[in-house]
């Protein structure tokens, strides 16, 4: 026979009948109208399949025939029903859990800001909140995408666009702001004076009178442009402006290692994440300990936050990076060059990218305990010009 439908729902069993009377108890079970199905020979009498409800009826079938049964499999909702029952909190905690798990995942659990410069994040917030968008909001309680940007970009003045994605739980607010025109500052009266000891290279006055002259040698304080035009009698202030270069000098005392030792990433990595409770933290995933002769941990932390609330509650990630040791020997002309070249770079840190260095000279140079030691001279063109605000109307 066919399996009857809804079997697994109704609930079946299997059985394995022996006796002398087999043939016989599968005569008498057809004929009192009892489906049974998977009818199949084994060891010394056969198994078959019948649904629950027909399995009480049988008892008046075996006395008959001297035939006994063994149940070997029960299966359908009704068995598992009773198996859950009997672990009825396991069960009730699972399907708590199942509720609390659709409930978190059909709430807003973050909102991030991307592209606003001028506008404060808590702004667009606090705009966002009296939309409704703010953490532990329902999903469905949410207006279309369209017409939340709609009225978020009426609420604050300054941004031309305003985009919302939703992935998952948190919420991506994308701003466009509007263009501000350029605000100059206030400026004051002032001279431009020469901040160190130099000679003139370049002089251009756009506003102020010029004192110094090109190939003219100045010291520290000297006005190079001044912000009084006029004489005495007749004297008018000015903010003075202007682009001043002259060359320096830099003594640099250099010491470079010949060995230098370092350390790289080689790329595997091994993750364990926790979830965190209060001052606790209970491992999830990532348990065992990694084969790396040398590593590196990094610790992300991911706490909930409720409005401006941190809650003592979150996730925790620790990053262990392997790490490989590496060292290096360099040539006495190798770790000078390296050594020039840093200075070089200090020079244009400090001074400006657009400085030039003209010349270079090692006054000294001695190779000891490892390192090599120079002491370099570098004549560098920059910009020497410094304000110096003119007080309560006095001259030069």
């Amino acid at each position: 026979m066919k399996e009857p439908p809804m079997s697994s729902l109704r609930g079946f069993v299997t059985l394995h009948v022996t006796g002398p009377q087999v043939e016989k108890f599968i005569n008498a079970v057809t004929g009192a109208g009892i489906v049974i199905w998977d009818v199949r020979t084994a060891g010394s009498g056969v198994s078959l399949k019948l649904l629950l409800d027909d399995f009480y009826t049988l008892r008046p079938l075996l006395k008959k025939t001297g035939c006994r049964m063994h149940v070997s499999g029960r299966h359908g909702v009704p068995f598992m029903a009773a198996r859950m029952w009997k672990r009825k909190f396991f069960t009730i905690g699972l399907f708590l859990f199942g509720v609390s798990l659709l409930l978190l995942s059909s709430m807003i659990w973050s909102i991030k800001i991307e592209g606003n410069e001028h506008i404060a994040s808590e702004d667009i917030l606090a705009a966002a909140h009296q939309e409704g968008i703010y953490p532990y909001q329902w999903i469905w309680r949410l207006d279309e995408p369209d017409k939340l940007a709609r009225e978020l970009t009426a609420r604050l003045p300054g941004i031309t666009w305003i985009g919302l994605e939703r992935t998952g739980t948190s919420i991506t607010i994308q701003v466009v702001e509007a263009e501000q025109p350029e605000t100059k500052p206030l400026l004051s009266k002032r001279h431009l004076i020469s901040r160190t000891d130099a000679v003139v290279t370049e002089i251009y006055a756009e506003q102020g009178r010029p004192v110094v002259a090109r190939n003219s040698r100045v010291k520290k304080g000297d006005i190079l442009i001044s912000g009084i035009l006029g004489d005495e009698e007749n004297a008018q202030y000015v903010v003075a402006k202007g682009d001043v270069k002259g060359l320096v000098w830099h003594e640099y005392n250099i010491a470079v290692p010949l060995k230098t030792t370092g350390s790289s990433y080689t790329g595997e990595r091994k993750d364990r994440t926790y979830l965190v409770l209060g001052k606790w933290a209970i491992q999830l995933w990532g348990y065992g300990k990694s084969t790396f002769e040398k590593s590196r941990t990094l610790t992300e932390h991911d706490p909930l936050v409720w409005r401006s609330l941190e809650l003592p509650l979150g996730w925790m990630t620790e990053k262990e990076l392997e790490v490989k040791e590496t060292a290096d020997t360099r040539t006495p002309e190798a770790a000078q060059q390296a050594g020039m070249e840093q200075a070089k770079k200090d020079i244009l840190a400090r001074y400006g990218m657009d400085s030039v260095i003209k010349s270079q000279k090692i006054l000294h140079e001695k190779k000891e305990n490892g390192k090599v030691y120079m002491k370099v001279l570098f004549e560098v063109e920059e910009r020497i010009a410094v304000e110096l605000p003119i007080v309560n109307n006095r001259g030069e």
